[in-house]
């Protein structure tokens, strides 16, 4: 293969992820012309249409889908192993990627960031927030951040917090009207507050588990967000309990705000973690970042 088809695959790939010539022009810095002549001279070589046009749509074929599929990961290997190389100075530098949920955002990643950054002019951090299993490798990300047994078995992992447990909580108002539960079963009969799960749009059925015994509950009730930092603040309001992780609620249980329930049926499970595919040469950047994160853990 002639060097030339590898540079316009990348250009085709580019069209492809952007969905449009207009923005794979922009962000690759050339003409949408002379970059749609040049997807036309790869199809043209390979006899093969990649692309099906219309006046308002674009969008790979069969051949352009198998090529994104195909190649699209290995070119991107070859990128990162290239920006690897051209950091290798005498301070780290460049932009870090990582996906978070905003939980996992606000109370892991920033408080170590925060004191990092300071050291490090020449690194960024994007932190994008996503409360989905986000695909890191489709959107490009360096890494991302999960519960310990969300993550896949061919990723990397670094544990970056503690175990998190979770708790059932509401106002002492709400508890003047309401009996507390003694069991979960009892939740059945109060006004829950649902989360919605991001990933296959279903309610979050809240996991309980006590001396061996595992039992998940259908709670029902008035609020259902897709976010528990909107359920925190509706169960401050009296709006009904919540079930989220014990941290974001420790400042409320501890100035009396919040009272928690059923703590001995709450369960624990695998502390946060940050993610990278085993295939990508981190860079020094990266390197300077995922160590941060895991010293921030061991001195919480």
């Amino acid at each position: 293969m002639a060097r030339s088809d590898l540079s316009d695959i990348s250009a085709f790939l580019a069209v492809a992820r952007e969905g449009s010539f207009t923005r794979a022009a922009a962000k690759l810095g050339v003409s949408q012309s002379a970059l749609s002549q040049t997807v036309r001279n790869l199809e043209a070589r390979l006899g093969l249409r990649l692309l099906t046009r219309t006046t308002r749509n674009l969008a790979p074929t069969e051949a352009g889908e198998r090529l994104i599929q195909s190649v699209g990961p290995r070119l991107d290997e070859i990128e990162a192993e290239l920006n690897a190389l051209t950091a290798l100075r005498d301070k780290p530098s460049g932009t870090v990627r990582i996906a978070a949920g905003d939980h996992s955002a606000e109370m892991v990643l920033w408080p170590v960031i925060e004191k990092l950054l300071p050291g490090y002019p020449d690194i960024a951090i994007e932190i994008v927030i996503d409360n989905g299993l986000t695909d890191i490798v489709e959107q490009r990300l360096d890494a991302g951040v999960r519960l310990g047994e969300q993550v896949a078995g061919d990723m990397v992992a670094v544990r970056i917090s503690p175990d998190v447990r979770m708790a059932v909580v509401g106002t002492p108002g709400y508890f003047t009207r309401h009996p507390k539960p003694k069991t979960p079963r009892d939740l059945t009969a109060h006004n829950c507050i649902n989360i919605r799960l991001p990933t296959a749009g279903g309610l979050y059925a809240w996991e309980f588990r006590k001396a061996g015994r595992e039992l998940n509950v259908r709670v029902e009730g008035q609020l259902i967000f897709n976010s528990a930092t909107m359920a925190v603040k509706a169960a401050l309001a009296g709006a009904g309990l919540a079930y989220v992780t014990e941290q974001r609620v420790l400042p409320h249980l501890e100035s009396g705000e919040l009272v928690r329930v059923l703590p001995d049926w709450c369960p624990s499970f695998a502390g946060f973690h940050l993610y990278y595919p085993s295939r990508r040469q981190p860079t020094p950047a990266f390197v300077v970042v995922a160590n941060a994160l895991r010293e921030g853990a061991r001195v919480r």
